[in-house]
């Protein structure tokens, strides 16, 4: 059992459009609605996978019920920790050619309380996970360090965690010493503080975050692919190229793809290949939708992973 974790949660509004330009009108093609968050995304990909996971989620108001409703038929068990206050919006426009405009509400406001009721979510489900998906942003109310104190605690049931989040809470999580770390290339930018444009300085920038603490660190690149720092050694995976219509959600479907395979037994290097065919296959997908296993396995056939030089 893979469980996820998303304590904030969306009602995703993705709008096709003819095409982006500022200060210029754009045509509306398309408009839906799904359930979102990190977390949510990924168990969405390991049920499509044939794998068992288990959605841990914070929901509450009108925004709240109409995500529950969205989830009903999802394929695979939720388990919702009610909160007081409206769970946020987000909006993603995109345009046939591929640019995309992501927009995040904050999300609500948590108490004491009810940070305390999703970590008892959480703790109930570690007897029967072997990785734990802790995913997204936390939202106010919730500390930094929320995520490391989960980390913590599955490690001592030894349950195998992931951590798939930015900003303070990755910091602070990383040196709760998580498994494996999944930042995108402006996750880990913010977090060391500088820019990183060439292959070394990816190579470089994995394995200084798994120094920080982490097992081992997957770095995503978007159309380039992903570099890993392991306790082995340094991998790089290439994607090959592709038409992409809608990047957004990508690193969700790698991170899942990755844990998904891992729990197989996979080996790190191929985890990564499953990861990196998992983005760029879903990446070609029309709105916030993810790719199936055998659209995956396609991709798959052609990513390379080989130990860094």
């Amino acid at each position: 059992m893979i469980v996820t974790l998303t304590i904030n949660p969306a009602i995703d509004r993705t709008i096709s459009v003819d095409r982006l330009a500022f200060e210029d009108r754009a045509r509306i093609s398309s408009s839906r609605e799904s359930a979102g968050g990190r977390g949510i995304n990924a168990s969405s990909v390991i049920q499509s996978f044939g794998g068992q996971t288990l959605a841990v989620l914070a929901s509450g108001g009108e925004r709240g019920r109409r995500l529950e409703a969205l989830l009903e038929g999802c394929g695979f068990p939720v388990a919702v920790v009610a909160i007081r206050n409206e769970i946020r919006t987000d909006l993603t426009i995109t345009d046939k050619h591929g640019l995309t405009i992501h927009l995040n509400e904050a999300g609500p406001e948590l108490t004491a309380e009810e940070v305390a009721r999703v970590e008892k979510a959480v703790r109930e489900q570690l007897p029967t996970a072997a990785w734990l998906m802790l995913c997204g942003s936390l939202p106010p109310g919730v500390p930094a360090s929320f995520y490391g104190k989960l980390v913590a605690l599955a490690r001592r049931r030894k349950v195998k965690t992931l951590l798939h989040t930015s900003g303070e809470a990755l910091r602070e999580g990383i040196e709760a010493r998580p498994t494996v770390v999944t930042p995108n290339q402006p996750e880990a930018e913010r977090l060391l503080g500088g820019t990183l444009l060439t292959r070394t300085q990816f190579l470089e920038a994995a394995e200084q975050v798994r120094k920080m603490g982490a097992e081992s660190v997957v770095l995503s690149l978007g159309s380039r692919g992903a570099v890993g720092a392991f306790p082995d050694g340094l991998i790089a995976a290439s994607a090959p190229p592709v038409d992409s219509v809608c990047p957004i959600g990508a690193g969700d479907a790698l991170a899942a793809a990755y844990a998904w395979a891992m729990l197989r037994q996979a080996k790190p290097a191929d985890a990564l290949r499953w990861g990196v065919a998992a983005g760029t296959a879903s990446a070609r997908l029309p709105g916030m939708r993810f790719a199936s296993l055998a659209q995956t396995e396609e991709i798959y056939a052609k990513v390379e992973a080989r130990p860094a030089d």
